[in-house]
């Protein structure tokens, strides 16, 4: 639970999110946010590995360093060849996986899922991050997950929680009276112009005398606006989608002509919709045509959680999806968003790259194993800082162990070892029966670019924290000396002669 400083509660155990909730003053520790930051960015999973591997390795190379292998740039200089390999190798032990493959892909969301606050309905879950994932995803097989949008509602639960093929939009009709509250066969205008009367530019004053003449002044404002909304009618479009806003006499007029108009609705949305209806956002008021529209067979008000959302289903081009997400409580909420963040980036990945590996501390055993036999071929002090990394790397199943309460964990590591010298590439730890199993037949699987990208994330990190020598406060931009060291110095006056400077200060 992550207490911050106005009483904001966050409950999670999500690594990055740690991270970034804690309140870190040292610089190298800032550092290790960055690797978790740059892990959630690239893949969206494995972040706590990044940094529990980066600090191992900091901690092999204090090891190193005690024993007076210098300079730290030998050390990283293996360090750097390990890591190479160890890329070369994971490519080596992947598998491939089909995209349209969904059982592999729901076992890889259920990996990513395992040991957040989503597993109590894990299986719901990973079939609406498969199904979201590959109805989004491109005829090339790239996915953009900004196109899968989240919507977080409290109330109900976990079981509720549904994949809509279409966007929904959190917000209601501007003119609930008036407006249709469902539109069929819908002609969709997206708009990024307000529908209200054009303010001039420069500052200007209108000077009226009498009552006539304001009266005038309202009536022309008034025609103006009904212009615009004619434009809209005259386009045939019987939705529409606002960016800016729109006006209360506009809002009447396109109530009487059977529209249904929603207002200030988010740049990301507009995106969303474009996509999934074929509508181009129109920028301007003057440049409205039937071309521009989009198509979708239903705009419907609902109601969710006592609050109405606007859903634009039955689209001509689904690559958009939206999932409405239901919990008992705001924290449940927040944990499961979460939870499918990281799954629906590791299965986007995985459709993507085509390969996995197997999980519970698989690869890093073999890599770990592979890795020493490479350090003897490298021979000099590079060896060392290589067998160093492939210590590392063990940490991983060696913090499974620990987690999963098995004492003592190096017992587990030494059955893994033997394992993988067997040649089971694939023996991973079993936490709950305790004892080396094979991953792939137990289902625990993770794309093979959550760890490609945690090594050289925790490789670069380390590295560059071990080339650092010293640690020195920088004064801060433009701070002048304080009042004391004007004194130290001999006064303003003093720094003209350079009198009170200390010698060699020239």
């Amino acid at each position: 639970m992550l207490v911050d400083t106005i009483g904001d509660v966050v409950i999670t155990n999500d690594g990055v999110t740690i991270l970034k909730e804690m309140d870190i003053e040292h610089p190298a520790a800032k550092m290790m946010v960055e690797v978790a930051k740059t892990q959630d960015d690239e893949v969206g999973d494995g972040t706590t590995t990044a940094v529990v591997v980066a600090g191992e390795l900091l901690k092999r190379a204090e090891d190193l360093l005690e024993q007076d292998v210098h300079p730290p740039t030998v050390i990283a200089h293996g360090y750097r060849l390990a890591a190479d390999k160890a890329q070369e190798l994971i490519k080596d032990i992947a598998i491939e996986v089909k995209a349209d493959d969904v059982e592999m892909l729901g076992k890889i969301a259920d990996t990513a899922m395992t040991g957040k606050g989503a597993e109590a309905a894990k299986e719901k879950l990973c079939d609406l991050v498969v199904r979201s994932v590959t109805m989004v995803a491109d005829e090339d097989n790239t996915v953009d997950t900004d196109f899968i949008k989240i919507e977080k509602k409290v109330g109900g639960t976990i079981d509720d929680s549904e994949i809509i093929e279409g966007v929904v939009i959190d917000k209601e009709r501007v003119h609930p009276p008036g407006m249709p509250k469902l539109v069929e066969n819908a002609k969709i205008l997206l708009l990024n112009a307000p529908v209200e009367y054009k303010k001039t530019e420069v500052d200007a004053e209108i000077s009226i005398t009498s009552p006539d003449q304001l009266q005038m002044f309202l009536d022309e404002e008034e025609k103006m606006i009904k212009a615009i909304v004619e434009k809209i009618i005259a386009s045939g479009a019987n939705v529409l989608v606002c960016q800016k806003g729109i006006d209360d006499i506009a809002q009447h007029y396109l109530a009487k002509a059977g529209i249904l108009a929603i207002r200030r609705v988010k740049k990301s949305d507009m995106t969303k919709l474009s996509r999934a209806t074929g509508a181009s956002v129109v920028s301007s008021i003057d440049a409205i045509e039937e071309s521009e529209l989009g198509a979708s067979g239903r705009v419907e008000e609902k109601k969710v959680s006592g609050e109405e959302m606007i859903f634009v289903t039955e689209c001509i081009n689904p690559k958009a999806v939206t999932l409405i997400v239901r919990g008992g409580t705001e924290h449940v909420v927040d944990e499961l968003d979460r939870a499918l963040e990281d799954a629906l980036r590791v299965v986007s990945v995985a459709v993507e790259d085509k390969k996995f590996v197997a999980g519970g501390g698989a690869p890093e055993v073999e890599m770990s194993l592979r890795l020493r036999e490479y350090a003897a071929t490298v021979g000099g002090r590079a060896q060392l800082a290589i067998e160093a990394f492939a210590a590392a790397l063990e940490i991983i199943p060696r913090t499974l162990a620990e987690n999963a309460g098995l004492d003592p964990p190096i017992d587990m590591l030494v059955e893994l070892r033997s394992e993988h010298e067997a040649g089971r590439k694939t023996a991973g730890l079993d936490v709950f029966d305790a004892k080396p199993t094979d991953m792939l037949v137990a289902g625990v699987i993770e794309p093979m670019r959550v760890k490609t990208q945690a090594i050289a994330s925790a490789a670069e990190a380390a590295v560059m924290i071990l080339r650092i020598d010293d640690v020195i406060a920088s004064s801060g931009a433009g701070a002048g000396p304080s009042p004391e060291e004007m004194a130290a110095m001999g006064g303003m006056g003093g720094m003209g002669g350079m009198g009170g400077m200390p010698p060699g200060m020239m």
